[in-house]
């Protein structure tokens, strides 16, 4: 079964004294050594041992290992190259040895594996040795032989300028590694990306598969939707052949460029007044990048920013994550609503992301339907730089595909990983986009003008508190003394999967996608109401028939957190919900999602004076960072919560999610003590048969409903406010 190795001609005593000295050990050790480098032609028996100067040599009786006690430790020594003291007995006892015998043998067998190891670096670092004394002989003699190409007269190393010398170690680097990722990718182009999928790395299943399904924001996600002659995420078709080389060469000079943005300090990234943030200088910016993807285009403004932060989460499930397009549009569903992979270039190299290339289309979104989305093409490439450090990084191929109407591209942005202890990763993120932002509305233009929209802050701690959210759907030590806390591990599981499939389609169907025809509603006496159809059909996750949704984004003089604390305040419920009809609204269960008390998500119910509405269930998940708030709500079938309680698939359940996104207005700083622009939205089933046309009542029903709503929160907030 095992080839017999070098360990084959070893010989060990037969007889091993209980009471065997440390010197006595220490020459057994000795002599089993020396016999273990013998050939296996060398028959001897017996062998002298102990010191060549003792004039009386003792004899020991030695015998050699059997075929069938070598090939088991072999066997074992794969596995295991170090047993304890349990193993080395369990050992001894199956192959009838002493267990110093074994343990002899196991330490001669480590000497043996390092000395092959250490013969073969030497090979290969004098044959790389050899290699690189040849090229320095032929460039000292390419060199002796040089002219100048002014005089015709000798030239010399010495008068090479020490910027030209490291411009050229620079470019011969870079080289190499397009050389590199070129070689990569020639294993792929011109095939079909399905024959290659994404290769997880080499690691035990992780613990953060919950949340992390396929039910991601997908193209025509909730039903008819149709693409406007604006959707660039359909209109582009994967790259040419003759457009893979230079995109290969765009995303290693993007990795060059992000590492050392996310590294360097002052002039290139400026502190602003409070400190807070850093702000990029454009001038030192053009300066220290002067090639890239060109010049800004006209009427386009910079946002660039630069966010740290320490995240709950193991380096390797991060880049797998970032890697992977449905975990990536899941993790981050408040700011992509929808997002695809054209085209995998390349699945990275030694079973993990590393020299990864996709080629991707995104939507990037904020909450409100008065922010348009901005729509990107791009090729995302990661890249290992050393122990536990990764960089993944984004760059737009707008210049290879020029598409009409393209308000928006990304210059390399993305993150730096490091490893950090007890499977943290410290993470610093860049954003840098330029964009034409003229169709924001005004409510909203001071906040993405001043980078708190679509910023690097946006990103990180969206990202930290859905860290937060896995580990602690994961966690085992539930207390069971607080009342409504679900210690069932599968029933959480089911229950947190369904919230968050909740979240995805408000978050999806909220924004103001190039997928989206929303109609504007005037006249009401409120603010603008903006609603739209959709049909459901054969979707278990949604009811069928015809669903309205509508919205409406608004300024408060209040700052997000007051009005987050009062809307998922379930005793403050009957102040707004009209659908609750005045019922008392009380939690049954919950599930704690992160350190801040706000992070959670509920099952409440409804005990309505009204018989027909009696014993209502409602799911919500509410969550809030420094940058958006969310308090997202959904009623659900009562059997079928309780086969969710159970473990049973979430997936299955209908949901018509409602609900609130909270912003910072931008003129506080972080939002403390400005105002909140607050969107309202509602998802409600007007006709349950696909194919009946809209009624002009069901639009005036909703909008009346999400205009009373407004008027309710106004009011009460106005109060607290006072």
């Amino acid at each position: 079964m095992f080839q017999s190795s070098m360990m084959d001609g070893q010989l060990l005593p037969l007889d091993m004294p209980q009471n065997t000295s440390k010197s006595d050990l220490a020459r057994i050790r000795d002599d089993d050594f020396d016999s273990a480098t013998k050939s296996d032609s060398d028959n001897n028996h017996e062998l002298v041992s102990g010191d060549d100067q003792d004039p009386r040599p003792k004899k020991k009786r030695y015998h050699r290992h059997t075929q069938h006690q070598i090939q088991e430790m072999e066997a074992f020594f794969k596995e295991c190259p170090h047993p304890d003291d349990k193993q080395r007995k369990e050992l001894s006892r199956e192959l009838n040895l002493e267990p110093l015998q074994v343990k002899f043998w196991f330490q001669n067998k480590r000497t043996q594996m390092k000395n092959q190891h250490e013969r073969h670096e030497n090979t290969q670092l004098r044959t790389e040795n050899e290699k690189l004394r040849a090229d320095n002989m032929r460039y000292r003699e390419a060199l002796s032989n040089a002219s100048c190409p002014n005089c015709g007269g000798p030239t010399a190393i010495g008068e090479m300028s020490f910027d030209e010398h490291h411009l050229r170690l620079e470019n011969a680097r870079l080289r190499e590694e397009i050389d590199r990722i070129s070689a990569i990718a020639a294993k792929y182009v011109g095939k079909p990306v399905v024959n290659y999928p994404l290769l997880s790395p080499p690691v035990p299943s992780r613990p953060l598969e919950l949340g992390m399904g396929n039910f991601g924001p997908q193209p025509g996600l909730g039903g008819d939707i149709h693409a406007s002659t604006g959707d660039l995420i359909r209109s582009i078709s994967s790259p040419i052949e003759a457009e893979k080389p230079m995109i290969i060469e765009l995303a290693v000079a993007a990795m060059e460029e992000l590492t050392r943005m996310a590294q360097m300090g002052e002039p290139l990234w400026m502190t602003n007044l409070d400190g807070s943030s850093h702000v990029l200088n454009e001038d030192e910016y053009l300066r220290t990048f002067p090639r890239g993807i060109g010049p800004k285009p006209a009427g386009f403004k910079c946002e660039a920013s630069r966010e740290s932060a320490v995240v709950i989460m193991n380096h390797i499930n991060l880049v797998e994550i970032l890697m992977d397009v449905n975990q990536w549009s899941t993790l981050f569903s408040g700011i992509v609503s929808r997002a695809m992979t054209l085209e995998v270039l390349s699945t990275g190299v030694a079973g993990n992301y590393n020299g990864a290339l996709q080629v991707m289309t995104s939507e990037f979104q904020v909450p409100s339907p008065l922010v348009p989305t901005r729509e990107s093409y791009y090729v995302r490439y990661c890249k290992q730089h050393g122990d536990g450090k990764w960089a993944v990084v984004d760059i737009s191929l707008d210049d290879l595909c020029p598409t009409p109407g393209v308000r928006c591209r990304r210059r390399p942005s993305g993150c730096l990983i490091q490893e950090m202890p007890n499977g943290y990763s410290k993470v610093t993120w860049v954003e840098h986009v330029e964009v034409d932002d003229r169709g924001v509305h005004n409510l909203y233009r001071q906040l993405v003008s001043s980078g708190q929209a679509f910023g690097a802050k946006r990103w990180v701690t969206t990202l930290d508190r859905q860290c937060e959210r896995l580990a602690s759907a994961m966690a085992t030590n539930i207390s069971t003394g607080d009342v409504g806390v679900i210690t069932n591990q599968e029933g959480r599981k089911s229950m947190l999967k369904l919230a968050e499939r909740m979240v995805i389609s408000f978050c999806a169907g909220v924004s103001a996608s190039t997928t989206h025809t929303w109609t504007t509603l005037s006249g009401t006496g409120a603010d603008d109401v903006r609603v739209m159809t959709r049909k459901s059909i054969d979707d278990p996750g949604r009811p069928p028939g015809i669903v309205l949704s509508a919205a409406t984004s608004f300024w408060l003089p209040v700052p997000p957190k007051t009005i987050f604390d009062f809307l998922r305040d379930e005793n403050s419920r009957n102040e707004w919900d009209i659908l609750s009809n005045g019922g008392v609204v009380q939690e049954m269960a919950h599930i704690a999602n992160g350190h801040d008390t706000g992070n959670c998500v509920s099952l409440l119910r409804v005990n309505s004076t009204n018989s027909s509405q009696s014993n209502m269930l409602i799911l919500q998940e509410s969550c809030t960072d420094p940058t958006v708030s969310f308090v997202i709500y959904a009623p659900v079938d009562i059997v079928a919560m309780n086969v969710v309680l159970n473990g049973g698939d979430p997936d299955y359940v209908a949901l018509l999610p409602s609900g609130f996104a909270i912003l910072p207005d931008g003129g506080g700083g972080e939002g403390v003590s400005g105002g909140s622009l607050l969107t309202v939205a509602f998802q409600i089933l007007v006709d349950s048969v696909p194919t009946a046309k809209l009624s002009l009542g069901s639009v005036a029903t909703v909008n009346n409903l999400i205009a009373c709503t407004v008027e309710r929160i106004k009011a009460s907030l106005s109060c607290d406010a006072a």
